[in-house]
């Protein structure tokens, strides 16, 4: 009897009754496929890669140096990994013997199409932009240049929350109209150093960075500067935006009544914005103050890096090639380029033998 008991309950199950086939007597039909864990987000990895605009790669970039820089070409190293963030390796290891080649082998798998690379041959530092991985190159020299941080201290409210980090900034090129080769390449370059945007459908929240670039037709220099972008909704004084965005209750200790933080003196000058600054009408909502309803004035604060510089050669591939510009380079002195070049790899190779098996020169 118990083995015909135990039978009847398995039977019973299985054929609609109880047990675990009760889940297949409620005729649920055929579960749905799911996609796999790793297959999704391999997907996602594709959809994220891709520029939604132009359906290209998003560019990346590696930015690095060669040969032996100082610590202010360092920090300066470092703040322009900063500024092409997010799409850039903010804590790129460099090592002494490191040269171009393994750069290019790395970058290939990992996406990079951009170059960034700082030297200072002869005390004169260069920044060189370059297409990875078959060029063009265009080497700038550096006349002058500010570090982010020295920026922020000779501001009196510097400001650079980490946020506006995660979005790519805005590219505006400025005084390269009417002008021939090599700048049309070099404003090309550029342009599709950020990934591109569409202006009917970008989240105004994105944008909260901008890249100048601005040519001087008579000096033939350029320069280079990093701002924020600071939206100020019109008749809100200073009180009542810090209440908003920090939504803690202020001090009214001293005061009487609430309308006096409100209509406190000094409300209007803080509220109006100055003649320098534009005032926009907002298409969409970008936060709590600044409403589609509202008028805003748009403020551009300088973060850093800053630096002024010189094009001075292009080669026609990566750090290589043919010199395309300027065209008046003979022979004669492209060989002594060439010389100063090669002595330039014979003192990091001396520089390698005499330091070398240690990692010191490892660098985050």
């Amino acid at each position: 009897m118990a083995r015909i008991h135990s039978g009847g309950r398995r039977g019973g199950g299985r054929g609609g009754g109880g047990g675990r086939g009760g889940r297949g007597g409620k005729g649920r039909g055929p579960s749905k496929w799911k996609m796999p864990a790793s297959v999704a987000r391999k997907q996602q990895a594709v959809t994220a890669n891709v520029d939604q605009v132009t359906g290209e790669r998003i560019p990346k970039s590696f930015v690095f140096s060669r040969g032996k820089l100082p610590s202010t070409l360092r920090h300066l190293q470092q703040d322009l990994r900063k500024l092409m963030l997010p799409y850039t390796a903010l804590k790129l290891k460099e090592k002494k013997r490191n040269n171009l080649k393994d750069f290019v082998n790395v970058a290939s798998p990992l996406g990079v199409t951009h170059f960034l690379i700082l030297s200072n041959p002869k005390s004169l530092p260069h920044l060189r932009f370059a297409k990875s991985p078959q060029g063009p190159t265009y080497t700038c020299e550096i006349k002058e240049y500010a570090l982010a941080a020295d920026i922020a201290n000779s501001q009196k409210r510097p400001r650079c929350p980490p946020e506006i980090f995660k979005n790519s900034p805005l590219v505006v090129l400025s005084g390269f109209n009417g002008l021939g080769e090599p700048y049309k390449s070099f404003v090309t370059f550029f342009r599709h150093l950020v990934p591109a945007i569409d202006t009917d459908t970008v989240k105004l929240a994105t944008c909260q960075r901008i890249l100048l670039l601005q040519y001087d037709k008579e000096t033939e220099l350029i320069d280079f500067r990093h701002y924020s972008i600071k939206l100020q909704p019109i008749g809100v004084s200073r009180k009542i935006r810090k209440l908003m965005q920090n939504n803690q209750v202020p001090d009214l200790r001293d005061l009487k009544d609430v309308s006096d933080f409100v209509t406190k003196a000094g409300y209007g000058s803080e509220s109006e914005p100055d003649d320098e600054a534009a005032t926009v009408s907002l298409v969409s909502d970008v936060d709590k103050l600044n409403k589609a309803s509202r008028k805003s004035a748009i403020r551009l604060q300088e973060i850093g890096p800053r630096m002024t510089m010189h094009l001075v050669k292009v080669e026609s591939g990566l750090c290589s090639g043919d010199v395309l510009f300027p065209m008046s380079v003979g022979k004669e002195d492209a060989k002594k380029e060439q010389e100063e070049e090669e002595i330039e790899d014979a003192e990091d190779l001396m520089e390698l033998e005499d330091g070398s098996d240690d990692d010191s020169g490892d660098e985050e």
